[in-house]
């Protein structure tokens, strides 16, 4: 049972919802001006847990004969058989039904939101098939984070969680695109859509720097509107010195690209919200 879980968890990628989770707590903080309780921190922890296993088990099944091509991916466990698709079926009920109920518990303004939610984060995985926007519909699913979070405290969307959620999208974007330069010849093999695909590695690079360029500068408007001063501009100049860095690394050896995908943006997400978060205390 344990080794089930273990693989279920792997094949889900449990461990990339340190992308999401700062932000929603985040925007909590910023719309709650501080701490926002023990029942909202709980249901919101679960809808978080619970959308990304739905989108992932999506991602995941609607995937599954496009990973069983591409020799990165063979060795999934919902390739090899070790998940079946029965399993990524219940995952993904089982992960709506979580979200719309936790959702539901928060707010009214939550409980309508949850169904747009889980057709975005559904939608995601058809995009690579017919547009290069692929890797923008993958920042809009993340950028919903903290739109989620805010929602939960204020049950409206103020313009400065506008701005950190297209932070997040572009942030998203273009740490997508980096990791998608693994898959170059793959999509091109294949009649896959994405930029490394359309414009080479040095093209996809220069759009991934332009995307993560505009992240800083939505970070930066989503400080001045929310007024949190000065731990604010510290969390965004921190924002651009890693993603300097992860850059940097991806140029040194492409090698580099699932550690700069994982540590170094888990990394930012974390010292973002650490950052703000000291503002409130």
């Amino acid at each position: 049972m344990a080794v089930k879980v273990a693989r279920v968890l792997e094949a889900i990628k449990f461990e990339h919802t340190i992308f999401s989770l700062p932000f929603i707590y985040l925007a909590m903080v910023v719309g709650a001006n501080g701490w926002f309780g023990w029942r909202l921190f709980i249901l919101a922890t679960i809808a978080a847990v619970s959308a990304r296993t739905f989108a992932m088990a999506a991602n995941r099944y609607l995937d599954r004969f496009i990973d069983a091509k591409n020799p990165r991916t063979a060795n999934r466990p919902t390739v090899t058989g070790e998940v079946t698709e029965g399993d990524l079926l219940v995952m993904m009920l089982g992960g709506a039904l979580a979200f719309i109920g936790s959702s539901y518990l928060i707010n009214q303004l939550a409980f309508k939101l949850s169904f747009l939610f889980l057709i975005i984060l559904w939608s995601y995985s058809y995009f690579k098939r017919f547009s290069v926007l692929s890797h923008l519909m993958l920042g809009v699913s993340l950028a919903l984070a903290p739109i989620a979070g805010v929602v939960a405290v204020q049950e409206a969307i103020p313009e400065w969680s506008i701005f950190l959620a297209a932070g997040v999208m572009f942030w998203v974007s273009g740490f997508d695109i980096i990791y998608s330069i693994q898959d170059i010849e793959f999509d091109r093999r294949e009649g896959l859509f994405s930029i490394p695909a359309k414009t080479g590695e040095e093209g996809a690079l220069a759009v991934a720097q332009m995307c993560h360029g505009l992240a800083i500068l939505f970070w930066a408007l989503f400080v001045a509107y929310a007024g949190i001063g000065f731990w604010g501009w510290v969390a965004v100049i921190a924002g651009a010195i890693v993603l300097y860095q992860e850059h940097q690394l991806v140029k040194e050896n492409l090698v580099n690209i699932p550690k700069a995908f994982f540590e170094m943006n888990g990394w930012l997400a974390i010292l973002f919200f650490l950052l703000i978060s000291w503002h409130y205390i």
